[in-house]
């Protein structure tokens, strides 16, 4: 009679664990598969977000560079080059999303955007260009400044995407072709106020752009 009670019992312990093991077991495959979903779901959020990331880096980057070596005559004679190439507006609104540029670290020397139509007329087209190249890089070199003493950040890579739209134009305004090329003519350098406003220095600059150099432009375009 003991001997069947202890059977019993242990028939019992057996049921139990067995019952136990099974529902531990399917309770195990279940978080799983609701792990292995969840992480497959994560995976792909990331990954999509990743992809997303990469294709506007490629994009800005893409952009960069096919304008680093716009030929002259396309500079002078296709206004849709020139338009494609003027990344101000892009910096524009890239700036009102960082607030790390309210106060630049050093002041900027802005250039003068007046034009006296008589005066700027009276010019010859060599003096034209020696007057916009210094602007062009005076304005380089106190970006290069501010740069350098800026933290890394928004702030920083707008100075840097700054810094390589002004030496695009040098660049280009350089190598515009001249006839009866002079050497070397002398330029004075027209400054406005210095500022620490990244917002005040992207408008010198777009101005800059969209005046006195247009004006050159439209004196060289006339070879077209």
């Amino acid at each position: 009679m003991h001997m069947m009670n202890v059977v019993n019992v242990v028939k019992e312990r057996t049921s139990r664990w067995a019952f136990s093991r099974y529902f531990f077991k399917k309770d195990a495959l279940q978080w799983k598969a609701t792990y292995i979903t969840d992480y497959r779901h994560r995976f792909s959020h990331w990954f999509g977000c990743l992809v997303g990331v990469l294709v506007v880096v490629f994009s800005m980057v893409a952009s960069e560079l096919s304008h680093v070596h716009t030929r002259p005559i396309d500079f002078v004679c296709d206004s849709e080059a020139r338009r494609m190439m003027n990344k101000v507006k892009d910096l524009q609104v890239e700036m009102v999303v960082c607030s790390a540029v309210d106060a630049l670290p050093s002041d900027i020397k802005l250039p003068c955007i007046r034009i006296h139509k008589a005066t700027w007329e009276r010019k010859s087209v060599h003096e034209q260009r020696a007057e916009i190249l210094l602007s062009l890089g005076t304005l380089a070199q106190d970006v290069r400044s501010a740069r350098t003493l800026s933290q890394p950040g928004c702030g920083l890579t707008l100075l840097e995407r700054l810094e390589h739209s002004i030496n695009n134009y040098l660049h280009v305004v350089r190598l515009l072709h001249i006839e009866g090329e002079q050497v070397g003519p002398q330029a004075e350098l027209c400054l406005a106020q210095p500022s620490k406003d990244l917002g005040l220095v992207l408008k010198h600059f777009g101005l800059l752009l969209s005046g006195k150099l247009e004006w050159l432009i439209a004196e060289l375009a006339k070879g077209c």
